[in-house]
């Protein structure tokens, strides 16, 4: 009788707990849920991105977390794995943003040199900037057309052109088109030809590329060397679990093994920054 009594009242109290905290956590997700959604959404639209909506990219962060743990612990029996699996669900969605944007800014950067020949020679057909920034729009493909055409737009609508530069400037994010834009407007100031501004913006950047091109060059075999000797850890611990799972049991039960486990650990992320760093030249 007493255990049923005392049953009763700890599912009692459950459910009086659950009907406080289920809307709290209901109302805490439609609150991160929109919050992601305005997030994206403002990305997608600095893309000009409209063939997916932020709702069905939200989708994936409810999706992706418990597919990848469930199959991180179905596939490999490991606990630490399938949280791993979760915590990679959830930044998939972020990711794949990240390279969609990445992918875009190289395009538009691709697409630099042939914008400043078409505003050269508008210019010296006569065109005044904002007009050969038209021409620009005509003749250039996304995204070139779609940034300048924004630039265009924003100068329409009573912003001034130099404002209108800068946010292309500060929505790109790009060194090259930073050099571009900051010339233009020290040109524009100073009262400099513009047509022999844009001719010196090809060569100077022309030459930019072909120094970034020969220090990759140079750079290729300490870059190979630092993928080899990254991947080489891992390599190796899956082909000796392979072949033989209690071959770091030792390792694992004592407290030195353990130590020298960690300090493994820390010599190799030391290794792979100090290698990239060794290979990696500025410019």
């Amino acid at each position: 009788m007493i255990l049923a009594i005392a049953l009763l009242l700890t599912g009692a109290a459950v459910y009086l707990l659950a009907l406080v905290v289920i809307p709290l956590l209901e109302e805490k997700r439609r609150s991160w849920q929109a919050e992601k959604e305005r997030v994206i959404e403002k990305k997608l639209d600095n893309m000009f991105s409209h063939e997916k909506s932020s709702k069905d990219i939200v989708k994936l962060y409810y999706i992706l977390p418990p597919l990848l743990g469930v199959l991180g612990w179905l596939l490999l029996k490991s606990a630490i794995l399938a949280l791993a699996g979760a915590f990679l669900g959830l930044s998939i969605p972020s990711l794949i943003l990240k390279i969609r944007d990445t992918k875009r800014r190289d395009k538009f950067n691709h697409q630099l040199l042939d914008a400043i020949m078409i505003l050269s020679s508008s210019l010296k057909g006569g065109l005044s900037l904002l007009q050969a920034l038209e021409v620009l729009v005509e003749e250039m493909p996304a995204p070139m057309s779609q940034e300048i055409g924004l630039v265009v737009n924003e100068n329409r609508m009573g912003i001034p052109l130099e404002d209108c530069l800068k946010n292309l400037n500060k929505r790109m994010n790009i060194e090259e088109l930073s050099l571009v834009v900051n010339s233009l407007l020290v040109a524009r100031e100073t009262g400099g030809d513009l047509i022999k501004v844009f001719n010196r913006l090809c060569i100077t950047i022309r030459d930019n590329r072909k120094l970034k091109d020969s220090i990759k060059t140079l750079t290729l075999q300490g870059r190979l060397q630092g993928l080899i000797m990254s991947a080489l850890p891992f390599v190796f611990i899956w082909f000796i679990l392979s072949h033989n799972r209690q071959h770091f049991d030792f390792m694992l039960k004592s407290d030195a093994g353990r130590a020298l486990l960690i300090l493994a650990v820390v010599l190799q992320v030391v290794g792979m920054v100090l290698i990239r760093k060794f290979s990696t030249i500025k410019t």
